[in-house]
């Protein structure tokens, strides 16, 4: 996470507009509020808008979906009530495209692939598992490269389930990278090397095909491959 000399987190504006604001979440950043009673994206993007446009009383900003506390990447929020509605609905017909990368452990046979999985969540522990009577999860995945004993893989996200490409590799024998919930191998303070590098849908106004893209940043173990 980085801060401004003042001391406020500062996040990466990807793209704005009237109707929209895509932006990168640092790894280890809540996306809202919880009881840790922790600082969270919302709060931060809502307070950077009405501070830059001097807007008084409270600000708009819709929430459309997540990503794992740990878990850095981009993502986009509307700044109208037309806009999430809208978004949201591509969300749910599965319009919006999400694609990830991973550093996993081991290396795969085949090359690339489907998994599809029933995965189901514990919300007492925080914790998903997979289980006949769970949510169906879909991914498809391509490796990009090996290096000594990981693999880097590009994940194409069909379902957005919680935790979900973290539980599928690790089912598979392939947990990723500094997972602390489900690599057993992951050292304390390791970082989970999970990336939200592409998000791709239509403007909820002009219709236009957006596809906006960002890299990991460049500290280990992206480093092996970027």
């Amino acid at each position: 996470m980085e801060y401004t000399e003042d001391g406020k987190t500062m996040i990466n504006i990807i793209y704005e507009d009237n109707h929209l604001l895509v932006v990168e979440k640092p790894a280890n950043l809540l996306v809202q509020a919880d009881h840790t009673k922790d600082i969270d994206l919302l709060t931060i993007l809502k307070q950077d808008l009405k501070t830059r446009y001097q807007k008084p009383g409270n600000v708009y900003l819709g929430l459309l979906h997540r990503l794992d506390r740990p878990v850095g990447g981009i993502m986009v929020f509307a700044k109208t009530s037309k806009a999430a509605s809208r978004l949201s609905n591509q969300i749910k017909n599965h319009q919006m495209k999400k694609k990830y990368y991973a550093i996993v452990e081991g290396t795969f046979q085949d090359k690339k692939g489907i998994m599809i999985d029933y995965l189901k969540k514990d919300e007492k522990k925080n914790q998903v598992s997979i289980s006949k009577d769970g949510k169906e999860s879909i991914l498809s995945y391509q490796v990009i490269k090996e290096c000594n004993k990981y693999s880097l893989v590009d994940i194409d996200l069909k379902t957005g389930r919680s935790h979900q490409i973290r539980v599928q590799f690790s089912s598979r024998n392939h947990p990723l990278y500094g997972d602390q919930k489900y690599n057993k191998h992951s050292k304390p303070k390791e970082q989970i090397a999970l990336y939200a590098y592409e998000l791709s849908f239509y403007h909820p106004i002009t219709k236009k095909l957006l596809t906006l893209k960002n890299e990991p940043k460049h500290t280990y173990p992206w480093t092996l491959f970027f």
